[in-house]
């Protein structure tokens, strides 16, 4: 065995066990190994030059690029940061490479017989394009030194390496793509954060209805699947798969409470006596914990028993009926975030003088910033200038999507409408008075109530025929529309409301759109909506809503883009994404299980996580379209994220039958 010295200062702390040039057998393979997601794993340096390999102790070696450099080539740590970007490309690009870096990970199944069988797996980091040739002698490499007892099978990091592994013999290379290997995971991280609470188990929604009165913010939520009306607790369990992107994620992920799939709860639960019990409740990237507190905690109540968002005050004077196009991102005090947000993508695209490099010029240690990397993706040669890249940043953008078409309707409208009759006004002043004293008995019945009043009070003259003139045509075209939730009081930093205020998808004639309107006005007043807001302090008097309206467009395909990746809040350079046939209304609402990839928006490329309800995975060419599709979410967290650019954006979209990619809303995604 060969071991590689640590100097002194280092050595004090640890013993270095990087072995080189020797056979691996499973106890040595546990001897070096560290653990990540549940599985052990042990990180591997092939030297070509050399003809030999080099198993790195994980524990001392967190970064294969630190230790060829450094103890390999004899680099200093100085001289690596100078030229990170380059050795980085020399070991994970360079078609002739002399290193090739992998992973192998220890993992368990069943086998036909229902007996369990270890095997183990092989991959490269998902930048890395290692070509076909490149992967089979790394494979056999690799194979070669193993115990001859032990399977292994080599996982695709990327797209490409799928394509590229498509042209050799599985018996040559046998493989395992990444959503076959994790997608019967049995505990999957959704969002990071821990709770202390009690834990409450449902089989089924009605089941939850039945005790959702009851529960508040020291209590944890468990079933299958959380229904998107849940209210705000400690944490969320779901035993049944579901996306990162739903609903109900987005609210964990905007209420900073944790939240994970955990298949085995059943088992858990009648283990430890845990339904019922007060629990310490972890999740993390690599690990998801429960446990079982013997006395009972002292809590203290939650940071957003204490959290006010301040709204703009709403302009309710009367406002125009306006297309989407006219509208800036400084509208929204008087037709809602929503609606200014879109107003303000139409600028974006149309004037192309918005700096979308801002992301990518923030600094990444040791990285002054990732200019070089973006010119790369647009294409560019050489060092362009700022002002080059700034121009090809946004003429990309401008041709990779673009913007709905349709009409806003401003808070006045609404503001109108509800002054128009005596019976509203009385309704909302008896909900201000039961807000004011606390009066939570009385909340729900008096918020159905005026909802009700709401649906069925007749518009005044000129509020209806604003609405109606400003959608003649399509109305003329007796085409389907779709109205959609437009207030002031959702897309905020620290209270994303998501699922919470109405839309309505099939629209026909001028009745209908009324109708619709009068139902995304009453959402605002929704027994949930009225709690969450009077939670966080946002008052009745500030909040509006405003009303999109749009022309149904087909989609070929539609999906969720946030601009980071949610289970690892410090990685700067995945985004996550997720689509279905159709609309995307059917991935935030949890109809189906979405087919989610991760789209890497420095070095390029892209990974298949799960294929959800779908049998196929999606063309490469589609694959590669959304490649395109996630670095424009990128470039346009530089200009619309809040309060600065590292700020995720929540990106709902759809590839049109014609073809092109369209953003049906923008908003913040809350970290």
């Amino acid at each position: 065995m060969s071991t590689v010295a640590l100097p002194a200062d280092e050595a004090e702390h640890a013993v270095d066990r990087t072995v080189i040039g020797e056979n691996l057998s499973l106890p040595l393979f546990r001897t070096l190994s560290g653990v990540l997601a549940g599985h052990p794993y042990l990180k591997v340096v092939v030297d070509r030059a050399e003809s030999t390999w080099h198993l790195l102790d994980t524990a001392v070696h967190p970064f294969h690029v630190d230790y060829i450099a450094t103890r390999v080539l004899g680099m200093d740590v100085a001289e690596l940061d100078a030229t990170l970007d380059e050795f980085n490309a020399s070991v994970y690009m360079d078609r002739g490479r002399r290193f090739l870096l992998g992973v192998l990970s220890l993992h368990t199944d069943g086998d036909t017989d229902g007996r369990e069988r270890t095997f183990l797996v092989l991959e490269t980091t998902e930048a890395d394009t290692m070509h076909g040739e490149l992967l089979e002698f790394f494979y056999s490499f690799v194979r070669e030194r193993l115990d001859g007892r032990l399977p292994l099978l080599l996982k695709p990091a990327n797209h490409a390496q799928e394509e590229e592994l498509a042209a050799i013999s599985e018996q040559r290379v046998p493989r395992v793509l990444g959503h076959q290997l994790f997608g019967t995971r049995t505990r999957t991280p959704l969002n990071p954060g821990e709770a202390t609470g009690r834990l409450h188990c449902f089989r089924t929604v009605e089941e939850y209805q039945a005790a959702a009165g009851g529960l508040g913010w020291s209590d944890i939520v468990a079933m299958p699947c959380l229904p998107d009306d849940v209210r705000r607790v400690a944490g969320f369990i779901n035993t049944m798969p579901i996306t990162p992107l739903s609903h109900t994620n987005v609210l964990a992920s905007g209420w900073g409470i944790p939240n994970a799939i955990v298949r085995d709860l059943d088992q858990l639960v009648e283990k430890d006596g845990l339904d019922g019990a007060w629990v310490r409740y972890r999740v993390r990237e690599d690990e998801i914990t429960l446990e079982r507190m013997e006395e009972v905690p002292e809590l203290r109540a939650p940071a957003w028993h204490q959290q006010r968002i301040r709204l703009e005050p709403p302009l309710l004077e009367d406002a125009p009926v306006l297309s989407l196009h006219r509208l800036r991102g400084t509208d929204r005090d008087r037709y809602g975030t929503k609606a200014a947000n879109l107003g303000e993508l139409h600028h974006v695209l149309d004037s192309r003088t918005a700096d979308l490099t801002a992301f990518h010029g923030r600094p990444r240690p040791p990285r002054e910033n990732l200019y070089g990397h973006l010119a790369a993706r647009l294409g560019l040669h050489g060092q362009p200038s700022a002002v080059e890249l700034r121009a090809a940043a946004a003429s990309f953008v401008a041709e990779t999507v673009e913007a709905p078409e349709g009409v806003a309707l401003p808070f006045s409208l609404m503001h109108r409408f509800l002054i128009s009759s005596p019976a509203l006004q009385q309704g909302i002043g008896k909900l201000k008075m039961a807000l004011e004293l606390d009066a939570t008995d009385v909340l729900d019945s008096l918020c159905l109530q005026i909802q009700q009043l709401i649906r069925n009070t007749p518009m005044p003259d000129s509020v209806a025929q604003e609405i109606t003139r400003a959608c003649r045509a399509p109305l003329a075209a007796g085409g389907r529309l779709v109205v959609r939730s437009s207030s002031n009081a959702e897309d905020l930093p620290g209270f994303s409301a998501a699922g919470v205020y109405d839309s309505v998808t099939a629209v026909h004639g001028a009745g209908r759109l009324l109708d619709a309107v009068r139902q995304v006005w009453a959402s605002l007043l929704s027994p949930r909506s009225v709690r969450l807001r009077h939670q966080v302090g946002i008052s009745s008097d500030e909040t509006y809503m405003g009303v999109i309206i749009q022309v149904y467009v087909p989609a070929a395909l539609g999906g969720v883009l946030v601009t980071c990746n949610p289970t690892r809040r410090e990685d700067f350079r995945n985004v996550y994404l997720n689509c279905s046939p159709g609309s995307p209304e059917q991935v935030v609402e949890g109809r189906i299980l979405p087919q989610q990839f991760l789209y890497n928006t420095v070095e390029g490329g892209g990974r298949t996580v799960a294929l959800g309800s779908s049998s196929e995975p999606l063309p490469a060419a589609t694959r590669a379209r959304l490649a395109d599709l996630s670095l424009t979410g990128r470039l346009l967290q530089s200009h619309f994220g809040e309060p600065g650019v590292d700020s995720p954006l929540d990106i709902e979209w759809l590839l049109t039958d014609q073809g092109g990619f369209r953003l049906v809303q923008i908003r913040p995604y809350a970290l």
